[in-house]
């Protein structure tokens, strides 16, 4: 997984403001009093590209933005040197809200509409990508689709990209994840549950979602990575096999770690890392990321720090 061309581009179709709430005791039907409140821009396109600039290559976002909330997406872009390729669409993008409780451990989520997407703004995406692909040789297609847009984008865009000779990764769910599959992308990132959805089966214990993994790979997907939450991820691709499981950590903030752990992995893959450093490596990101609020990359020493910690155990062929 070492594209020609240098740059990243990350495709954000359903952006997102993420307002998380603080509010000890939180009771549903009462009144309730929030303690502290954090804004951050986010979507999971958005969060890969915030997690990868700043290293050796060209960071890019494109897909959609709601215009009422863009400040707060460009300050975002600005501070950390990403391209602003993204476009502009009427209206505001979605908010996820998480309610944490910090005494009972619970978060609650909220997660509002995005606005709608017409037909010509995905003609304009499709002729943006197209010229990024004139100079960018990978690109991270993450997240829900928008009303407005097909389940089947994921996949035309990965067919699109890999016939320009782009690396495609993808982390979506549902029906944009089983047809994007289809198309064979380089990389795709599930979590079991989205894992288990996609073979139409429940997957009851780890061995039992290895082996969906590993079917998955067999199927034509370079390489699967399964996150697993604080249980750590699965990795499958030609190299091998292996569990990564991390060390206990401090969590200020689960937003976005399935994110971290993506940037990880292409952060380690586009530089030539075999699988088990891959695994080591953005297991360690992404549990450092959790201590942090945002989509704000891990101190490298905090990681280099949990990369020792991490366990790994290698799977078998079954």
């Amino acid at each position: 997984m070492r594209p020609k061309k240098p740059g990243v581009v990350t495709v954000t179709l359903n952006a997102a403001i993420d307002q998380t709430l603080e509010c000890p005791g939180f009771t549903a039907g009462a009144v309730n009093r929030v303690v502290a409140e954090t804004r951050t821009p986010g979507g999971k396109g958005i969060n890969v590209a915030a997690f990868l600039a700043g290293g050796p290559r060209p960071v890019t976002a494109a897909g959609f933005l709601g215009e009422d909330t863009v400040p707060l997406f460009e300050t975002l872009f600005r501070e950390r040197g990403i391209q602003d390729r993204c476009l502009r669409l009427p209206g505001t993008s979605r908010v996820n809200i998480k309610v944490v409780d910090r005494t009972s451990g619970a978060v609650t989520d909220l997660n509002l509409p995005g606005p709608r997407v017409p037909e010509e703004a995905l003609e304009a995406l499709m002729a943006t990508l197209d010229a990024l692909a004139e100079e960018n040789g990978c690109f991270v297609l993450s997240g829900s689709v928008p009303a407005g847009v097909p389940t089947t984008l994921y996949a035309t865009l990965t067919e699109r990209l890999r016939a320009r000779g782009a690396v495609v990764a993808v982390d979506t769910s549902g029906e944009p994840l089983r047809h994007a599959v289809a198309a064979k992308p380089d990389f795709v990132k599930p979590n079991a549950h989205e894992l288990g959805e996609l073979v139409a089966r429940p997957l009851r214990n780890a061995g039992e979602v290895a082996r969906a993994a590993k079917d998955l790979h067999a199927a034509g997907i370079g390489l699967v990575v399964v996150s697993l939450g604080a249980e750590g991820a699965l990795f499958i691709s030609d190299d091998g096999a292996w569990r990564a499981l991390p060390p206990p950590v401090e969590v200020a903030s689960t937003v976005g770690a399935g994110d971290a752990l993506v940037a990880g992995v292409l952060a380690a893959r586009l530089e030539g890392y075999d699988l088990e450093t891959c695994a080591r490596r953005s297991t360690a990101f992404a549990a450092a990321k959790l201590a942090r609020v945002g989509p704000v990359p891990p101190a490298p020493e905090r990681v280099a720090e949990l990369m020792c910690a991490v366990r790994m155990h290698p799977l078998g062929q079954g």
